[in-house]
């Protein structure tokens, strides 16, 4: 079978086929703009709607023309025609000085600037910079430089194409390339059953809404004062999707807001954020600016709800310091479930692989091999059993071909909406058939986009150890607390696991070099896997070298 590939205007029918998607689906939310554009575009010369898609592809939106050569699409000048008298191109845009820079090389910036720059040897930045003075005003081409034979074209349909990438992507971070991608193989995407209701935006308003969010992130991104993209972010939304976008970044202006010290502007942020941790960091800035009975009151209406087990941990450690300064009796603590602990003093080698293989080497032997797989497989295991589960074609979690995960991956509900289908995955956890299913779908779908699947890690000598000697019960409790809260727990796993096939037995491995202690996550998981009798070991190493130097 031939190749998408393989026809020279691969791009240009990826193009239509977003235009043709679009119109299916989101006819009723485009305005007269683009759907005049969808409309025009369909009767342009094959040439022009190519050379348009180049641009609309490419970085930018000024080209020179000998930039535009393309050998399917023929003399450039000809095909700009039909674009031009359209308005969708300009053919003679006005350039400050900055831009023309960035278009010209360093030899025809000395032949245009020869007696400004005289013989000296500058950067082109220090050219810059030297001449910016000189010339405040932006001017075509021609009048900065009338002995160049080039034109400069200017594309007018960046923001109105960037529109509709958003709405077939359902966000901006994917682009074109996406589909050149899937054609050469390096991306393959599970098929998800799409039907015309398929769609991420509901109404014009949250393409808008998205849109504007999007650029009050550009303007924090670029260093713009907090206070002033704070003023600008859109209120709440009723779209939860949209609404996350929001609280996200709110929650990184308020921690932005605590780095400079605007005490006052991130406790504002904070109490009107929805977004996880948003409710703690409240609590960590009225501690830091001594208001300790607020602060206490917070942290005990938070513990009577806490969302998330991060929550309970930050408030194991909150709680009593605010209790001791406010002169508050002790509040008794829960104890973490013991986890066994082992101390090697190892060679560090003259390859200077990382401690975790050095760790899994000095313990691998014959009946008990070592892998280091840290967070890929129970991820992975997670992922192959409830693969029907995770990629349920529900309202809102698909809308194009090119998804690697659920929309709503992330979102609060993201198990309530799949909890039957979850429930059917875990339940055969109960009986013999998750072996089967997770060795199907190990084969079925090797190679597919997954939140959860590793495929490079999950080598068949990997998996097949892991169906001996796990547990079901003790995979049943980990997919469980997975889907507690996906996006903390995917992490935090130990670092180690080593299996003895012949006794169907395993054990995990957390490694900590010299120096190195552990994250909030990974004490959560320890205390998880050893509350429930789970076989896991804490590994400390000390250098052998170094402790010999010391001696």
């Amino acid at each position: 079978m031939p190749s998408a590939l393989d026809d020279p205007f691969y791009y240009l029918n990826n193009f239509q086929a977003v235009l043709d998607w679009i119109g299916a689906r989101y006819d009723d939310l485009l305005d007269d703009e683009e759907r005049g554009f969808i409309a025009a575009f369909a009767g342009l010369p094959k040439a022009s709607r190519a050379l348009l898609v180049r641009m609309v592809m490419r970085k930018g939106t000024l080209f020179r023309d000998s930039k535009l050569a393309y050998a399917e699409i023929g003399p450039t000048r000809d095909a700009m025609l039909p674009l031009v008298a359209q308005g969708w191109v300009d053919a003679a845009p006005s350039l400050e000085l900055a831009q023309l820079f960035a278009l010209l090389r360093k030899p025809e910036i000395a032949a245009c600037f020869g007696t400004q720059l005289g013989r000296a040897t500058l950067r082109k930045a220090d050219q810059l910079a030297l001449l910016h003075p000189l010339y405040p005003e932006a001017q075509p081409l021609e009048a900065w430089y009338p002995t160049l034979d080039e034109r400069i074209y200017a594309l007018q349909l960046m923001a109105l194409c960037d529109r509709l990438r958003l709405m077939f992507f359902g966000n901006l971070a994917q682009d074109w390339s996406e589909f050149v991608l899937a054609d050469l193989g390096i991306y393959q995407y599970e098929k998800v059953e799409l039907d015309a209701a398929s769609r991420g935006f509901r109404q014009r308003a949250d393409i808008d809404f998205y849109l504007h969010l999007y650029q009050c992130r550009e303007r924090f991104e670029a260093g713009e004062a907090p206070a002033e993209v704070l003023a600008d972010i859109p209120p709440a939304h009723d779209n939860p999707w949209l609404q996350s976008r929001r609280a996200r970044l709110l929650f990184q202006l308020g921690q932005h807001c605590e780095r400079l010290g605007e005490w006052a502007l991130a406790l504002e942020i904070y109490a009107g954020c929805s977004y996880p941790g948003a409710r703690i960091r409240r609590i960590r800035v009225l501690e830091k600016t001594a208001e300790f009975d607020e602060a206490h009151r917070l942290a005990l209406d938070l513990a009577a709800g806490a969302h998330s087990e991060e929550e309970r941990q930050h408030l194991a450690r909150i709680l009593p310091r605010l209790q001791r300064k406010l002169g508050l009796p002790k509040a008794a603590a829960r104890k973490p479930a013991p986890v066994l602990r082992l101390d090697l003093q190892l060679p560090r080698g003259e390859d200077f692989v990382s401690v975790e293989h050095c760790v899994a080497r000095h313990l691998a032997d014959e009946p008990g091999p070592v892998h280091y797989v840290e967070n890929t497989l129970i991820n992975s295991l997670f992922g192959l059993l409830c693969w029907e589960a995770i990629f349920l074609p529900l309202p809102g979690a698909f809308f194009h071909p090119f998804h690697a995960a659920p929309a709503d991956l992330l979102a609060a509900d993201f198990h309530a909406r799949r909890a039957e289908a979850f429930a059917a995955c875990l339940a055969q956890l109960d009986g013999d058939a998750w072996q089967a299913t997770i060795r199907r779908n190990h084969a079925a779908k090797y190679g597919l986009q997954s939140p959860f699947v590793y495929w490079g890690v999950l080598d068949e000598t990997l998996l097949e150890q892991a169906l001996l000697c796990l547990p079901a019960a003790h995979l049943k409790l980990w997919f469980q607390r997975l889907l507690l809260d996906i996006k903390t727990n995917r992490a935090g796993l130990p670092d180690l696991i080593r299996f003895w096939p012949g006794e169907r037995r395993y054990q995990m491995i957390e490694v900590k070099g010299p120096g190195d202690r552990l994250q909030d996550n990974q004490l959560r998981w320890l205390d998880f896997c050893a509350e429930h009798q789970m076989p896991v070991t804490v590994c400390y190493v000390q250098w052998a070298e170094t402790e010999a130097a010391l001696a």
